[in-house]
């Protein structure tokens, strides 16, 4: 048998460079939804990323607890960009021996934060906040000069650097240990119960809601003939948030009880014991020692 002339023709219309019409951004209601489903993909990248055979992925989720964040507390108390640079390249070398992408290391500490914190701190480097030597005129206020100042820009320059540094060592937190291990590191650490356990249903809550709401619109999509406009967007989202808090309320209430009926009692648990080893003590020391170089050379500096 021969395959039919028709199923061979190619139909120009539906090719990726057809020229029969402009492609749609979506409306709003997918562009979210889409943004849900990357939020979704991005946990379980961090995931996966956190069983790798990396260097941060062998230690206890309490040392790294305690050696990342006091590596945090000892970028925000530094003052000078040289030092603050210093203990961005460690983060980069933590991030490189614990088989982290550079590249996609770099994007989601920078993609967000710090540019919103150099947004945030730009009226501070003007002659109007901060007053000092302006190295970049821009013009006259009621007679007086304005520009940027090298005070105010060193400032916003620091303030930058330290959510940078503080970020890096988060995100490496984040993408070497499992959530479980993390949420039992801060019970381990003595963080009160109640704490710990609203953070972990929220962290679940985020992700069953995510859920929820791509179920309901890839229904309504799958039963609609027509395009919908702005007005039924507006319509659907409106509808589907009344409908999801009454589905989550009721959801609050099984999740509970059926964890209840597993023996939960407020304690997090994970699957392996952990234990302290010699490499974990070998990398707390290391931290403790890098801390306190770090501040010690940014002391002797000032």
């Amino acid at each position: 048998m021969t395959t039919p002339s028709w199923l061979l023709q190619r139909d120009e219309s539906i090719g990726p460079c057809s020229c029969a019409g402009r492609r749609s951004r979506g409306s709003f209601v997918d562009r979210t939804i889409r943004g849900g489903s990357r939020v979704l993909h991005q946990a379980l990248f961090a995931d996966d990323t956190a069983h790798r055979a990396g260097l941060l992925q062998r230690l206890d989720a309490r040392t790294k607890l305690v050696g990342l964040l006091g590596l945090v507390l000892t970028g925000s108390l530094v003052h000078h960009l040289a030092v603050l640079g210093a203990l961005y390249v460690v983060a980069l070398g933590l991030a490189s021996a614990s088989a982290l992408s550079l590249r996609f290391f770099i994007a989601r500490v920078w993609l967000f934060i710090p540019v919103f914190t150099g947004v945030v701190a730009l009226p501070a480097t003007t002659s109007l906040v901060t007053r000092g030597d302006i190295v970049v005129p821009l013009g006259t206020w009621f007679g007086t000069p304005v520009g940027l100042t090298a005070q105010g820009l060193l400032g916003a320059a620091t303030l930058v650097a330290r959510v940078s540094v503080s970020i890096s060592f988060v995100v490496l937190l984040t993408l070497t240990t499992p959530w479980n291990a993390v949420l039992a590191a801060l019970r381990s650490l003595r963080v009160p119960r109640m704490f710990v356990v609203v953070l972990a249903m929220a962290y679940r809550y985020i992700f069953v809601l995510l859920g929820a709401v791509q179920e309901m619109y890839t229904a309504r999509k799958a039963r609609e003939i027509r395009r919908d406009d702005h007005r039924s967007g507006r319509a659907f989202v409106a509808a589907s948030a009344g409908a999801l808090f009454g589905r989550s309320h009721a959801m609050a209430d099984e999740i509970h009880m059926a964890m209840v009926a597993r023996g939960f009692r407020g304690e997090v648990r994970t699957l392996a014991a952990p234990r302290l080893r010699r490499i974990d003590l070998q990398m707390a020391i290391a931290a403790a020692a890098l801390a306190a170089l770090t501040l010690g050379v940014d002391h002797a500096i000032r």
